[in-house]
């Protein structure tokens, strides 16, 4: 996709960091903009704020966990808009800190209910919709570069993260069909209020938690952040990799080694020496056919 003029989008998260930095520079290539976010003064605020632009912007109250909401949601875009989007953002995204052996099911339900839900609510909600318009578009789903590994301290986080990467790999192979493109996004740190997370976190899941949600150490969070890389520069590279139609937008080349090393240790897993190296190879093309079969019927299974 080349020319943004007069196409939607719609970004979860759009009221602030990573989202409004995607809303201000899609906005500018010409974008209908929509904002969603569960913060209805940041929502007020940004909304003013891409206005003062020249942006075309509309703003939706959303809670990306709540499918119901979500279905609403579309159906406002399409009322205001006259269709679907076709660029789907799907940026919003929480995080807690604390050992994994801390953790309760409030941790698991919280993190994984915003970062992984929120995603597949949005896409399931939106993809029919883009599919049936018959028009162009781009999913772009904001990841992490803490998908690549585990952690001893962001561990759920992290997990989602990983599901994101592996989910986008999924909508790349099998969207292009669709004239849609699909692309993850891993930052390493953003500017951006991700550290004040816990004001957003319902009732019925904050109050068991086995993490951290101090002021001192949400502190030391906003400290982190603060010198994370600016959220229109973060948006300039997803508006090339969606031009290029990349599956991974990865700005961070300081993180490059630590990623490479992660990957050596899984590849020096595998035995260095095949005891059965006939079996290997007859396996390799069993699994090879089943492929081959498998996507020449996936399109008739539905």
């Amino acid at each position: 996709m080349k020319d943004f003029n007069g196409k939607v989008a719609f970004i979860t998260g759009g009221a602030s960091g990573a989202g409004f930095g995607q809303a201000q520079v899609f906005g500018r290539a010409g974008c209908r903009i929509v904002i969603a976010d569960i913060r209805q003064d940041a929502l007020d605020d940004a909304t003013s704020r891409l206005r003062a632009e020249g942006i075309e912007v509309h703003s939706v109250r959303l809670d990306i966990s709540d499918r119901a909401a979500y279905a609403a949601a579309a159906d406002e875009v399409e009322a205001v808009f006259g269709g679907p989007p076709q660029l789907l953002f799907n940026t919003a995204g929480v995080n807690s800190f604390g050992p994994l052996e801390n953790a309760t099911y409030e941790d698991f339900d919280w993190i994984f209910g915003v970062n992984l839900n929120g995603v597949i609510n949005g896409i399931q909600t939106f993809l029919p919709r883009m599919i049936a318009s018959g028009r162009d578009g781009h999913i772009v789903t904001t990841s992490s570069m803490g998908g690549f590994a585990g952690s001893a301290t962001a561990a759920i986080y992290n997990a989602t993260k990983a599901a994101l990467i592996n989910l986008m790999e999924s909508y790349a192979i099998t969207l292009p069909k669709y004239g849609i493109g699909a692309s993850v996004l891993c930052p390493a740190s953003i500017r951006s209020n991700i550290a004040d997370a816990q004001d957003t976190r319902p009732a019925h899941l904050a109050a068991n938690s086995g993490f951290r949600s101090d002021e001192a150490f949400i502190e030391l969070q906003r400290r982190l952040y603060s010198g994370g890389m600016d959220p229109v520069e973060l948006a300039g590279h997803v508006k090339r990799a969606i031009e290029n139609n990349d599956l991974y937008i990865l700005p961070y080349p300081e993180t490059k080694e630590a990623v490479r090393a992660h990957f050596e240790k899984i590849l020096d897993a595998f035995a260095a020496r095949d005891s059965d190296p006939e079996g290997a190879q007859q396996r390799a093309q069993a699994f090879e056919e089943y492929r081959a079969e498998a996507a020449k019927t996936a399109g008739s299974t539905k």
